[in-house]
């Protein structure tokens, strides 16, 4: 599915295609970029509505990505969704991360943030659905050597479904995207 304009209204599509896909491929885990933890609560009620049962990883921003010490999602939402059986992850971005404080420091540029731009060509949704799939694996919040669904977007709400079977950060270039569930046109 290619969706003629990108962001946050596209949310609820990107739900049901990403459970129609889980359940015709037997996904079981699905990996979201969810700032606040908003975009996820769609996502639980779109797959609870169809009967589709899968664990799901909510990757944050990192604390500092909002100002020193901060962090958008707050504890009592961290905690609602973890009473849920939501696995939250909060952790250094895996295409950024230290490298983008050398850089902002001495400029230039670094591996990982070329290859983050390099995935941006395909939309910023791949960037970011490849990026959280390593930070989960990293995490152990999913299985080695299993299709996920990840999904991201381009600044709110999701708009990018990917299915891919990451690899760790430190072994990147085992990560295989299987398929492109759905993608705003251009983003």
């Amino acid at each position: 599915m290619v969706f003629e304009n990108k962001g946050w209204e596209n949310t609820p599509m990107v739900a049901q295609l990403a459970c129609e896909y889980a359940k015709e491929h037997g996904i079981k885990h699905v990996v979201l970029a969810s700032k606040t933890g908003y975009t996820i609560d769609i996502f639980m009620d779109v797959f609870a509505k169809a009967g589709v049962d899968v664990h799901f990883v909510s990757v944050t921003h990192c604390y500092g990505d909002m100002g020193p010490g901060q962090c958008e999602m707050t504890l009592e939402k961290r905690k609602e969704l973890t009473d849920k059986g939501v696995t939250v992850i909060t952790a250094t971005h895996a295409l950024s991360g230290a490298e983008r404080g050398i850089v902002n420091r001495y400029g230039g540029v670094t591996p990982a943030i070329l290859m983050a731009d390099t995935l941006k060509m395909l939309g910023q949704g791949m960037k970011v659905g490849v990026e959280i799939s390593l930070m989960a694996m990293d995490n152990g919040a999913i299985p080695y050597g299993e299709e996920i669904i990840a999904v991201g977007g381009c600044g709110h709400g999701a708009d990018y479904a990917i299915s891919i079977i990451p690899g760790h950060s430190n072994n990147l270039f085992e990560t295989k995207v299987i398929d492109i569930i759905c993608k705003p046109r251009i983003s």
